[in-house]
């Protein structure tokens, strides 16, 4: 009788997508996060993964978004402070009508033109999630992406580039195509 080996798949992790993007220019993979500060190449292709994680989340996915989230004032000073990985803050439901904006780690009133409030306030946060919640589509769009601009930024190869922006394409039609499904939009 042989020996039946599985193996266990699990979503891109983030060492699985800086070596992804280090493959792009032929660059040797890197065994551990531990090492990503002492090559070179390793620490551009982490810097640029988050760069392009920021950018992606900031558009605000189903996946990312906090829907009727309560911001309360602090007692002292009746300013909201708002989560530190809050991308974007929007008044919601009653307080919709509220012109409301993120200034800094708070939230300022435009029409009354002060960072305090009397209650407090719904609002749908779009927030900045790490690498390991994001959902797989999000995961493998967002190193594509990042493989891309790191190819660009490094070695500027129009032939890779190419292939990379094909490869793109597809991955963001992916994250689409799983948006439209967890969304469950209607239209």
């Amino acid at each position: 009788l042989g020996i039946i080996m599985t193996t266990v798949l699990t979503p891109t992790s983030e060492l699985e997508a800086i070596n992804t993007i280090l493959s792009v220019i032929g660059e040797s993979p890197i065994s551990s996060l531990s090492e990503v500060s002492s090559v070179a190449d390793a620490v551009t292709a982490q810097s640029i993964l988050s760069e392009v994680s920021r950018q992606v989340q900031t558009k605000g996915w189903h996946f990312n978004t906090e829907k009727d989230f309560e911001l309360t004032p602090d007692t002292y000073a009746k300013e909201i402070l708002i989560p530190s990985n809050a991308l974007r803050v929007d008044s919601m439901g009653d307080d919709r009508e509220m012109d409301v904006v993120q200034r800094g780690n708070k939230l300022y009133d435009r029409k009354k033109h002060t960072f305090q409030f009397d209650k407090s306030i719904k609002c749908d946060l779009v927030v900045l999630l790490p690498f390991d919640q994001l959902p797989q589509a999000a995961r493998h769009y967002i190193t594509i992406k990042a493989a891309r601009i790191f190819q660009s930024r490094t070695v500027g190869s129009e032939a890779l580039y190419q292939f990379t922006a094909v490869d793109e394409k597809d991955a963001l039609l992916d994250l689409k195509r799983n948006e439209g499904i967890t969304g469950d939009y209607n239209i």
